[in-house]
């Protein structure tokens, strides 16, 4: 059993890398081997709509033909049990990288045909773990659902199972008062980050027990 996480937080010790981990932890708990790619140390680009995938007895059909730091990564993917996809939402979607990844993984696979199908070799358990800094009663009027139920139908389609963790209102800065952020209540921030932080990094950790358990 492999399990792959990826990190698409520019930071590699904060709220997004902490819940992969622990997603990790979890896997690792059951016997799987894991692995942890952070995209801001790649050197790699989105899409580049030269549609080698979808050409008709190309070398690369079914397969992203660009050739970077990424395609290590996809092609690691693949031979996979579990990817777990993880970003913060930055101005009310992932983060460059991470939709630059999922450009290059998500489109290869899908088949320009009617019903859309998926050209991905199996049916492996899949998963987007996003932080955001607003609390859940404020992402219907974000517009963030329609966001989130959109990458889990992509992910679902490829890979056959999906599912979300979301990790709301967190702490965002490590020291408030050297930022201008009076929008926020640092100190309603910190008693979150100390008693429901611990709870999604537990639903991390048992989401990876599942995934290697399956």
């Amino acid at each position: 059993m492999m399990i792959i996480a990826v990190n698409g937080s520019p930071r590699k010790k904060w709220n997004t890398a902490t819940l992969l981990k622990k997603v990790l932890e979890g896997a690792e708990s059951q016997g799987a081997e894991t692995e942890l790619v952070n995209l801001y140390d790649l050197n790699f680009t989105g899409c580049k709509s030269c549609f080698s995938c979808k050409t008709k007895g190309s070398k690369s059909y079914g397969r992203c033909a660009v050739k970077d730091d990424l395609t290590p990564i996809l092609e690691r993917i693949e031979e996979a049990d579990a990817v777990i996809l993880g970003s913060p939402i930055y101005l009310g979607t992932v983060t460059g990288e991470m939709r630059s990844l999922m450009e290059r993984l998500i489109f290869p696979y899908l088949t320009y045909t009617d019903p859309i199908q998926s050209l991905f070799k199996k049916k492996i358990h899949s998963a987007f773990i996003y932080t955001m800094n607003i609390a859940e009663e404020q992402i219907e009027e974000y517009g963030y659902t329609t966001h989130f139920n959109t990458n889990e139908n992509y992910l679902r389609l490829i890979f056959g199972e999906a599912e979300s963790l979301f990790s709301y209102d967190t702490y965002q800065f490590k020291d408030y008062s050297k930022v201008l952020a009076d929008r926020f209540d640092e100190k309603k921030k910190a008693e979150r980050r100390k008693e429901v932080f611990p709870e999604d990094c537990q639903k991390a950790f048992e989401m990876g027990a599942r995934f290697a358990q399956k």
